[in-house]
């Protein structure tokens, strides 16, 4: 598809999304104004639904900003369930806490203040779910990392696998992130351990299941 095209689909897209919360659209707006990185409805409603129908209920996300993917996790993994939220900078983890309480899920979700890599490798036992949103340089980090950290039957989920179309073509000199999410996809697609899809919605959606 044209540019054109693919932006008239997406712009469709969110226009047929339902109406969020009151705390959802002030995460958006604030994400919008302060150039935070968040995945978006239409990828949210992926990570909710697949956590749902999954039946994850011990959740790791690399990489929360402000907890707008943390939010619709925890909402995907129900009373009784706990995702891990992971960021470096302090001022984020205070805002996705403050975000998290209003909207009564912060009793289901452990914040972890530091580096996400370091984060998982220091939190113990085996996950349902594990959603990396990191730093695009450390991907093939996380890929080695996070698959040994999963149940068999387990999901990894990852997003800007696409990177605003840098990953179909050849990376410039020197442009570490494109070789390094390019590096990443070949590892996911050609691992025995995983089968996966990338869907090819915003800005590419990565859905790995662990099935060895």
């Amino acid at each position: 598809m044209s540019e054109n095209l693919l932006a008239r689909t997406e712009t469709y897209l969110d226009e047929l999304l339902p109406r969020r919360d009151a705390v959802v659209r002030e995460m958006e707006r604030y994400a919008a104004e302060n150039d935070v990185p968040i995945v978006g409805p239409a990828c949210a409603r992926v990570l909710y639904q697949l956590a749902r129908v999954s039946g994850a209920r011990r959740v790791f996300e690399m990489g929360s900003a402000i907890g707008y993917s943390t939010l619709w996790l925890a909402r995907a993994v129900g009373e009784r369930g706990t995702v891990y939220y992971t960021d470096g900078d302090p001022a984020n983890c205070r805002r996705a806490q403050a975000y998290l309480k209003r909207a009564g899920v912060l009793d289901r979700v452990k914040l972890l203040n530091g580096d996400a890599l370091d984060m998982l490798r220091s939190t113990t036992g085996e996950f349902d779910l594990i959603f990396n949103d990191v730093n695009k340089d450390q991907y093939p980090d996380v890929f080695r990392l996070a698959i040994p950290r999963l149940r068999i039957g387990g999901l990894f989920i990852t997003d800007n696998v696409l990177w605003h179309g840098r990953a179909a073509r050849p990376a410039k000199p020197g442009d570490v992130r494109t070789e390094a999410v390019q590096k990443f996809n070949r590892m996911i697609y050609g691992s025995p351990r995983l089968f996966t899809t990338i869907i090819p919605l915003r800005d590419g959606l990565a859905v790995s299941e662990r099935i060895r």
